[in-house]
């Protein structure tokens, strides 16, 4: 199977060694995100409000550049420094996905780079 790499000036730019999504067949893998503004590359994090709209206005521009959208995300996983952060998350997710929703898992984590609070991945099948 042909692997072809998804990239996009819309969402941050990555910063290693890996790709912003990689698509095999009708199935993309979503590299992590964490909210950073894909223009200046600094972290929009003056609220966790903020860094989550973020998040997901940077997956959805990279599911859009794979042909997608959100609503085909199959797997999401949302990893956040403070869990107590899950309902807010919640919250805010409404306002971007519909149901029915992504399976989903919610993962606390002691840090994410650059000192963001939230960061989350997924995989998207398009069609």
């Amino acid at each position: 199977m042909t692997r072809k790499i998804i990239s996009t000036d819309r969402a941050p730019a990555a910063i290693g060694t890996y790709s912003q999504a990689v698509a095999c067949g009708n199935t993309v893998y979503l590299s992590g995100q964490i909210p950073l503004d894909p223009q200046t590359m600094t972290l929009v994090n003056a609220t966790i409000e903020d860094e989550i709209h973020q998040v997901f206005r940077n997956l959805r521009a990279v599911c859009e550049a794979a042909g997608g959208s959100l609503a085909g995300i199959a797997k999401l996983n949302v990893f956040l420094t403070d869990l107590g952060h899950f309902a807010r998350v919640n919250e805010i997710m409404a306002q971007y996905f519909q149901a029915p929703y992504p399976a989903r898992a919610a993962i606390g984590v002691a840090s994410l780079p650059r000192g963001a609070r939230i960061e989350a991945d997924g995989i998207l099948v398009l069609g």
